[in-house]
């Protein structure tokens, strides 16, 4: 799930030559980039209606931590210049893709990514981690349930505290053992196309509320 490329840890190659045949926005255009992992990357593959109706931009790496996306930030981010920034990222880090990872660690990197948007006048939505139960490829990673509860604890007061916006895919998604509804996925992990199809009515129903169209 990672950059083969250790000498390009955030895998800052991947979207270098998009992001420069992308140039600065049109007059009026209200760009949107989603900043995130697999679950961000795969939302264009499985659910590609969504990205193609408006101004929206893909900025998932599969496998990302976010340190590295925290590194990348600045290339893939704010140098778009877009007008709002959706960040999902967390999950990694708690199956432990680049080590071990607090909550702290893991909040602190997103909110330095969201101090970094809010610097350059973007506004930014903080979208809760989805549901967990276990994840296959780390399974000897404990209770990932509590650990996201606390991740998106943190991340709405955040947001509260702070005058963003906070994107809860997690309520609408969770089941009974606190895991992601099977029909809203294939792995437990990442959403199937039915999951991409209400995450995409989640996030559009908050983004309609902040561009006003």
């Amino acid at each position: 799930m990672e950059s083969d490329n250790n000498q390009d840890w955030p895998n800052l190659k991947r979207y270098e030559d998009e992001n420069l045949s992308l140039g600065y926005p049109q007059e009026n255009e209200k760009r949107v980039v989603f900043m995130g992992d697999s679950i961000t990357e795969e939302w264009s593959r499985l659910y590609p209606n969504y990205f193609k109706k408006r101004s929206y931009i893909n900025r998932g790496i599969g496998g990302q931590t976010t340190p590295q996306m925290l590194i990348r930030f600045k290339q893939d981010v704010v140098d778009l210049m877009p007008t709002v920034v959706v960040i999902l990222a967390g999950t990694n880090d708690i199956a432990g893709n680049t080590g071990p990872s607090t909550v702290k660690m893991i909040t602190d990197n997103i909110f330095s990514m969201a101090t970094l948007a809010t610097s350059h006048g973007i506004q930014v939505v903080l979208s809760s981690v989805l549901p967990v139960y276990t994840y296959e490829w780390s399974p000897e990673i404990v209770d990932p349930p509590s650990t996201i509860d606390a991740v998106n604890e943190r991340l709405k007061e955040h947001a509260e505290s702070k005058g963003l916006y906070y994107l809860d895919y997690f309520s609408e998604m969770v089941d009974d053992k606190r895991g992601l509804k099977k029909e809203y996925t294939p792995d437990g992990v990442h959403p199937n196309e039915k999951g991409y199809e209400l995450m995409s009515a989640i996030a559009e129903k908050k983004l309609k509320s902040i561009l006003d169209f």
